[in-house]
């Protein structure tokens, strides 16, 4: 078909200048994290908490910091940008002697409460392994990678899988278990706050490829009943010692899992591809089957589309879909690829239920 000589359509003047600023924002959205990632470095949500009650004016924030004398200037555009994102918010100062003061203060917002180090549910440690250099490589990469036979972006940047990658690089590799654990800590928390009885009348339960085991700490602090074992590779618990109803256990949850009532998987599954997800899914049948009763497992993992009323749970899920994608070779599924993905592993049934804002928990029965 010969397109020589048609005219492009013609948008309205403020349609196109809508359609421009459309453009923009998508092109510099990567400002958004990168202003992100340097307030939580620079300490400034702490710097604010500790201010409080009062607003923290601009003058006192940029004395609490440890900036060059050359740059205090740009502080108020950086709080700008991330006052416009709803991490801060302006507010008027308390009077003083009776009198109103001009000058406004910042205060926090719930999202910059979850920035705060000291916060038990903080999501510091998981922002700062997301954007560490070698995660955001790839996406750099992300059209060389769609025209070439690499199984992901992040093999085409690094030359090696992902989780090889993080065991060959010490420090890369803390901060990813940090900021899976700073997350797991959070799950848990509303888990164990809203719906913990999830695990009443549960004897036994593992959690697979645990990491260092906080969501196990958890449920076996909660439930001192449970016996509770963190299941994962050598190299991930090989030297940690448990206590208590809490156990270490070393394996491959490709070749067997340890025996339990319940099985916990999160966020392990949307790591893996469909036929992957198949096999751990059949060795975790085995092991809810294996000591004569009729067990479940518990995946903590999102269902695209679960929550359609709230567009912001629904872009995490979109952009989480495209860092299983740009990673590893894993992705996010909807319910009808994950009934496919139970059905195949051989289980009679599940239940969803979506209780985790973007994530779900999902029971699978044999």
């Amino acid at each position: 078909m010969n397109f020589e000589g048609e005219k492009m359509p013609i948008l309205a003047g403020d349609e196109m200048l809508e359609a421009q600023a459309h453009i923009w924002n998508h092109l510099f959205n990567f400002i958004n994290s990168m202003t992100l990632k340097c307030a939580v470095e620079l300490g400034i949500p702490d710097a604010i908490h500790r201010h409080a009650p009062h607003p923290m004016p601009l003058s006192h924030l940029v004395s609490a910091l440890q900036l060059h004398s050359n740059k205090t200037q740009f502080i108020y555009r950086l709080m700008r940008l991330l006052t416009h994102s709803g991490f801060f918010v302006l507010q008027k100062l308390p009077k003083n002697n009776g009198k109103q003061q001009e000058e406004d203060g910042y205060v926090l917002t719930n999202s910059s409460r979850l920035l705060l180090k000291h916060n038990p549910c903080a999501v510091t440690p998981f922002l700062l392994s997301m954007l560490q250099p070698a995660l955001v490589e790839p996406w750099q990469l992300l059209s060389t990678w769609f025209q070439s036979q690499d199984p992901t972006p992040f093999h085409t940047a690094h030359g090696m899988p992902f989780w090889e990658f993080l065991g060959s690089k010490v420090k890369d590799g803390e901060g990813f278990n940090a900021g899976m654990a700073s997350d797991a800590r959070l799950v848990m928390s509303v888990l164990l706050d809203k719906h913990k009885g999830v695990f009443d009348g549960v004897a036994s339960l593992v959690d697979v490829g645990g990491g260092t085991g906080t969501v196990a700490k958890a449920i076996a602090h909660a439930f001192p009943q449970i016996e509770c074992t963190v299941f994962d590779l050598p190299q991930v618990v090989g030297e940690l010692k448990g206590e208590g109803n809490l156990k270490y256990v070393e394996g491959d949850m490709f070749n067997a899992i340890p025996p339990a009532d319940v099985l916990v998987l999160k966020w392990i599954l949307h790591d893996w591809n469909d036929e992957e997800c198949v096999k751990i899914l059949k060795k975790c049948k085995e092991a809810i089957r294996s000591n004569g009763k009729k067990g479940k497992v518990i995946v903590i993992d999102m269902v695209v589309g679960n929550n359609k009323r709230d567009d912001t749970f629904i872009q995490a899920q979109l952009f989480f879909d495209m860092l299983m994608m740009g990673l590893v070779s894993g992705k996010e599924r909807d319910e009808k690829e994950w009934s496919e993905l139970f059905k195949e592993a051989g289980f009679g049934g599940y239940k969803i239920f979506p209780i985790l804002g973007s994530r779900s928990l999902i029971e699978i029965y044999p």
